[in-house]
């Protein structure tokens, strides 16, 4: 099948991370995936949740889109006195994300909030809330690490994430919002550098999928987490 934007089945969208978009926290980066824009703030808060023993610091994400941020004009969660449960599910995803790649003990008694804020919408938002939220926490981390606050880097992994689906009966990488609407089944999947699994979310949205096809969804996604991995350590140095 021809693809809405040419781009081959297995080809990622274009991809761009800007560090230290933000003047003021401690680690920030803008990514854009194609046409989807999302801004990512790390913010350090010396004090950590009563839930957390000890010692020990913690990573936490909260994530939005902004009321233009998609075709149509949406309210915002303020607005409704509430956040939205997919605002609210996605927020914890990149949280569990994050966390699957610190070591909280070396962290210290430091708390790291992630803000992902969705500037343009054009799918694949929570993955590229995931990607660039590592890019920004690994900011805050050096500086930390450059203040003399913390001895020891907490990092003991990276994270990325991407999505993939079935379109038409054919596997595709990357799905743009056109694809995502119309997908018979779509996955999302979060990796670490050294290719472990954190979190899969497969849906048989039009069709149900057999675990060949799960499978091959997955080795799709490697496939591109390693080439967004490539990009994450050109951005940060290393």
């Amino acid at each position: 099948m021809s693809r809405i934007d040419g781009r081959k089945n297995d080809q990622l969208r274009p991809i761009e991370i800007t560090p230290h978009f933000s003047k003021f926290a401690e680690g920030s980066c803008l990514i854009r995936c194609g046409n989807t824009m999302v801004l990512c703030c790390a913010s350090v808060e010396d004090r950590t949740p009563p839930h957390v023993p000890e010692g020990e610091g913690w990573v936490t994400a909260e994530y939005s889109m902004l009321p233009r941020a998609n075709r149509e004009r949406s309210k915002r969660d303020i607005a409704k006195l509430k956040l939205s449960p997919r605002s609210a599910e996605i927020q914890r995803l990149v949280g569990r994300s994050l966390r699957a790649c610190v070591d909280m003990k070396k962290l210290g008694e430091h708390t790291i909030n992630i803000d992902c804020d969705v500037l343009q919408g054009d799918g694949g938002t929570r993955t590229a809330s995931v990607t660039g939220g590592y890019v920004a926490l690994a900011l805050a981390v050096k500086k930390l690490m450059a203040e003399g606050l913390i001895a020891e880097n907490p990092l003991v992994d990276s994270v990325a994430a991407v999505s993939a689906g079935i379109v038409g009966d054919e596997l595709l990488l990357d799905l743009c919002y056109e694809e995502d609407s119309s997908a018979q089944v779509d996955l999302n999947c979060v990796m670490t550098g050294s290719g472990r699994l954190v979190e899969l979310q497969g849906t048989g949205e039009g069709r149900a999928f057999t675990i060949q096809e799960q499978r091959d969804l997955v080795e799709l996604c490697a496939k591109g987490i390693e080439e967004i991995q490539n990009v994450q350590k050109s951005v940060l140095g290393g």
